[in-house]
């Protein structure tokens, strides 16, 4: 217990830091009293924050919220494929799907600014896949395929394969079975893709900085362009840093309870 209590203290310690010193006008920012309480409470490092970062805001939300949904609907269906409905060649495809966790962001950059202003030419919609959200969207969705899979299908694994004989038999083909049968109990496993998906989209930065223009720039990049040009505006930063923070806080709180068991399940399986 006294263990666990002094991690506890060592992991809030820099949320401490943090949320006291965003509370502080700029004259009392400063690294040399970061422990202090303010002597004045104000709640303008907080607006100016939020001015800055409502945008960024608003742009992560149009990047994470679509992009861990598809990341979650593929993944799902590759892995009841993949699990239920064996076919010739399945585990070399699953082989395929997993290389492409291995593969580093900073290794497919160059070739996927081409694919997506190829892309922005070939449909005449300039700054939307290159430059926009869409192609950041694409991109975190294909990217995240490999993973995506790799959970659902490890999921699905434990599902008992009599219920899915038993569906056959009662006339139902792949995808009414998939509908009926196998989505109804995946509730675990698209928790744990979806706070997976959704923490990776929202902390992107590599990508953003990249692929999108400033009027696309998620969060992330804002909150790395909040700077001053002769001080550093300390409790801006920090609050606006808490600010960032807060949407994957809250995910995880509403989902939290079903990740361990998504995450788990199938782990001694498949």
């Amino acid at each position: 217990m006294v263990v666990l209590t002094v991690f506890v203290v060592v992991f809030l310690t820099p949320v401490y830091v943090l949320l006291v010193t965003s509370f502080k006008p700029l004259t009392e920012a400063d690294p040399s009293r970061a422990w202090a309480l303010p002597e004045i409470w104000t709640f303008q490092p907080w607006r100016v924050a939020w001015e800055k970062l409502a945008p960024g805001i608003w742009n992560s939300v149009l990047l994470a919220v679509p992009g861990s949904l598809i990341s979650a609907a593929l993944g799902s269906m590759n892995g009841y494929v993949l699990s239920k409905w064996r076919f010739p060649g399945a585990d070399v495809v699953f082989t395929l799907f997993l290389f492409g966790m291995f593969i580093p962001y900073q290794g497919v950059m160059i070739p996927l600014v081409q694919l997506l202003s190829g892309l922005n030419e070939l449909t005449g919609l300039d700054g939307v896949f290159y430059g926009g959200i869409p192609g950041l969207v694409l991109a975190h969705v294909v990217y995240g395929i490999p993973i995506c899979t790799l959970i659902f299908r490890n999921y699905y694994v434990t599902i008992p394969g009599e219920v899915i004989e038993a569906a056959r038999v009662d006339g139902a083909g792949m995808l009414r079975t998939y509908r009926s049968v196998v989505l109804p109990v995946s509730g675990p496993a698209f928790a744990v893709v979806i706070i997976w998906q959704f923490t990776a989209l929202w902390n992107d930065f590599l990508f953003a900085v990249f692929l999108t223009g400033p009027r696309s720039w998620p969060t992330t990049v804002m909150l790395n362009n909040i700077a001053g040009a002769q001080t550093v505006p300390y409790s801006q930063q920090m609050a606006a840093a808490l600010l960032a923070s807060i949407p994957t806080m809250v995910v995880y709180v509403l989902l939290g309870r079903f990740f361990m068991r998504g995450l788990m399940a199938g782990a001694l399986k498949g």
